[in-house]
């Protein structure tokens, strides 16, 4: 069953009120009032054992019972297991994923119903190969006249971890890595639509932690995901930080939560193309980054704003890279299907904001291909399709997370960088430029203030697919931490050894 924008508003401000209520009255952290369930999809089955003592495969039914497995695990992880047995455990993570990639990402599409298998193999892949474990966990030290001082990065203990539809088991990995690389132990509230296969994800690395030499349950989720359990996890006292990668309603639920919160909201991601850019190149980037998974990945590219004089050469070469462009007609049956107007005003889309428009859930992430065929445009084979519209088109204004890329035509630089500004609605997440003119190329960076830009690249190489650098899954813009690793997942605790240190006896 799909929701809609409506059910999402109910249940977000249903959430916040119950949350605020118990904060308010001062109640104690494993309480929940006024439960309220979300809807779940036909029931699944799952081939896990039943959640009892004897569970070591992280799944449980009851969200204390995970919390408090969890709880246990990471006291045991950091008496008893130093960082040279992270790392070999970290290691064998790696390899049993690496030897299941084309399992999950069939799984992960059967079950979803969103994306392609072969950019789900190269997304969990890389996610698999470059995600940093204890390497990133740098000590800094101080050293004069009047002693020593070094500044470790410490854990927080249980992270409360919320995972999309979008990237199930890609964010399983990246933040279960991550997590554990920095000492904590993790309790995951995956999405509804992705319980199964994230469910399996849990077994295996658990299984794997176990069989490596390390405590079972290091890495828990509830059986059935709800916001009643999301509430359940975010109130529980074991639980020290929250990590939410979703929507800006997710995100505002857990900064209401009153602990600290790391939010991977919602992007739009816009990109310019100026005179001076290599047009051939940036339509190559530009076709892979905004079609990679049909589009799913927040960072993608969503929207172009090319200055006029070059954009038929742009658009020209889009084609060759095998691009489809929307006649007028098309783009008016496109908008039939794949959006709705919002007649009752509710909040939608990346701002979170009433707007005219909401994309219809049933299409987000489907191919360009069924798309075409369901606005009457059979047998034609392609990743992406293209329309020329106005900056103020709802396929500009809305995050779409569908293979349909707008391209605006602009007749300045500024005018450009103006419109990309307002189509990234502050999110802060990520913009892409394709220019050589590197006054161009400050002036929009320094005005877009994203986590993320990327110049002369696809978008992808922003987190380190064919560009350099580490890989994530949350990238962190609205809470200000940015591209997230295991030394997000930390405390800093300075050791202070002061008069010269030289009290300290052998």
């Amino acid at each position: 069953m799909q929701l809609n924008e409506r059910d999402i508003q109910t249940i977000v401000d249903s959430v916040l009120k119950n949350v605020e209520a118990q904060l308010d009255k001062g109640k104690s952290a494993n309480s929940a009032a006024n439960p309220i369930k979300m809807k779940q999809l036909s029931p699944q089955t799952v081939s896990y054992a039943p959640s009892d003592g004897t569970n070591i495969d992280g799944v449980f039914t009851n969200a204390d019972d995970a919390i408090n497995a969890a709880y246990s695990a990471q006291q045991k992880w950091m008496k008893d297991f130093k960082i040279e047995d992270r790392n070999n455990i970290i290691a064998a993570i790696r390899e049993a994923v690496s030897q299941k990639v084309e399992y999950f990402a069939k799984a992960a599409v059967e079950e979803t119903r969103l994306g392609n298998y072969n950019d789900k193999v190269a997304k969990l892949s890389l996610t698999v190969e470059k995600t940093p474990g204890t390497e990133i966990l740098q000590t800094e030290t101080f050293t004069g006249d009047n002693g020593l001082t070094f500044v470790e990065q410490t854990p927080y203990g249980v992270i409360g971890a919320v995972t999309p539809v979008t990237n199930p088991v890609d964010t399983i990995v990246n933040n279960g890595i991550g997590m554990i690389a920095a000492g904590n132990s993790v309790v995951f509230n995956v999405h509804p639509s992705a319980k199964k296969v994230s469910a399996e994800m849990v077994q295996l690395l658990n299984q794997t932690i176990v069989k490596a030499g390390g405590p079972s349950n290091l890495l828990t989720m509830i059986k059935e995901p709800t916001i009643e359990s999301v509430q359940q996890i975010a109130n529980n006292k074991h639980v020290k930080l929250l990590v939410g990668t979703g929507g800006p309603g997710m995100v505002k639920s857990l900064l209401k939560s009153g602990k600290k919160a790391v939010g991977a909201g919602a992007g739009n991601p816009p990109v310019i193309v100026d005179q001076t850019a290599d047009l051939k190149q940036a339509a190559k980037d530009i076709m892979e980054g905004a079609s990679f998974d049909n589009n799913l990945l927040c960072i993608a590219e969503k929207e172009v704003f090319v200055l006029d004089e070059v954009a038929d050469d742009l658009i020209f070469e889009l084609l060759a890279e095998g691009a489809y462009m929307l006649d007028h007609r098309n783009l008016e049956q496109a908008m039939q299907l794949t959006l709705k107007e919002n007649k009752e005003g509710v909040p939608g889309g990346c701002s979170y904001l009433a707007r005219d428009y909401l994309v219809s859930k049933e299409w987000v992430g489907k191919d360009a291909s069924l798309i075409l065929e369901n606005i009457g445009v059979p047998n034609v084979q392609t990743k992406l399709l293209l329309c020329e519209v106005d900056a103020d088109h709802p396929y500009v204004q809305l995050e779409q997370l569908m293979p349909i890329l707008p391209i605006v035509r602009v007749q300045s630089i500024d005018e450009a960088i103006e419109k990309a500004v307002q189509a990234e609605h502050g999110n802060r997440h990520t913009a892409v430029m394709h220019s050589n003119h590197i006054e161009n190329v400050t002036k929009f960076a320094r005005a877009i203030g994203t986590t993320i830009f990327v110049n002369n690249g696809s978008s992808l190489s922003g987190v380190g697919f064919k560009g350099e650098g580490f890989t994530t899954m949350t990238i962190a813009g609205p809470t200000g931490e940015g591209v997230t690793s295991a030394r997000t997942y930390t405390r800093q605790r300075r050791t202070v050894i002061a008069n010269g240190g030289f009290n300290i006896k052998g």
